[in-house]
């Protein structure tokens, strides 16, 4: 895969995820884990900026560096004609009506199910980001069987960028308007598992290749997360 597409990848994942979940906890005019009126507002503005930018590089200033060379002619030799575009523009704002409004029931059964088994909190949350990011996953597992190395990075690392990215700046905004306090803060615990993180993914991502241990270093690290969800 292409290591300058990858590294401009963990760059913007890297900033974005330290200044919205590491930095709250270390802020002087709002007591942590939260940031101040002023302090969202500014964040929320520079993570949309950043995510932009980044949109922009991926897709049209730089968009080489996240291709493949076995797939570089056929991607850009694939144009969508006016129609295409516009149906798929529709038939994306209905994909999203539709899970805006199941997320309201589903969240119902969510909250049953953790009093149920006696699991904390924050299995509610573990189990809507995964929903979330399963489609991305789906799709990014089966272009790395394939051997789409190049996709399936694009597919992961892309959607986590555009879950910080716009979640955030989202969020901010509904807390605002509804006059609520927004904790953006990671635990001392989740802050070393998100350093952790960096740092694999620095080493793995380093030289454009990969194989199943560097698989297994990420998916050990998830898994120490997930447990740690359970019993803190």
């Amino acid at each position: 895969f292409q290591i300058t597409g990858a590294n401009l990848y963990l760059s913007v994942l890297f900033v974005l995820a330290t200044i919205t979940l590491d930095m709250p906890n270390f802020t002087l005019t709002a007591p942590g884990p939260i940031y101040s009126t002023a302090q969202l507002a500014v964040i929320s503005v520079v993570t949309l900026l950043l995510y932009a930018v980044f949109l922009y590089t991926q897709t049209i200033r730089h968009r080489d560096y996240f291709v493949s060379g076995a797939n570089e002619a056929a991607a850009h030799g694939e144009v969508m004609s006016d129609r295409e575009t516009a149906i798929s523009v529709v038939l994306l704002l209905v994909s999203l009506l539709a899970v805006v409004l199941l997320a309201k029931k589903f969240s119902l059964v969510v909250d049953v199910v953790t009093v149920k088994i006696g699991a904390p909190p924050a299995f509610a949350g573990l189990v809507v980001a995964a929903l979330i990011l399963l489609p991305e996953s789906v799709a990014a597992v089966a272009a790395a069987r394939k051997n789409d190395l190049q996709k399936s990075i694009n597919l992961a690392l892309g959607s986590s960028i555009a879950t910080i990215g716009l979640t955030v700046p989202a969020v901010a905004l509904a807390a605002y308007v509804l006059d609520k306090q927004l904790v953006l803060g990671l635990s001392n615990q989740h802050m070393l598992i998100l350093l952790l993180t960096f740092m694999v993914s620095m080493l793995t991502f380093g030289t454009g290749r990969t194989n199943i241990l560097f698989g297994l270093v990420h998916m050990v690290v998830f898994a120490v997360f997930v447990f740690m969800v359970f019993v803190p």
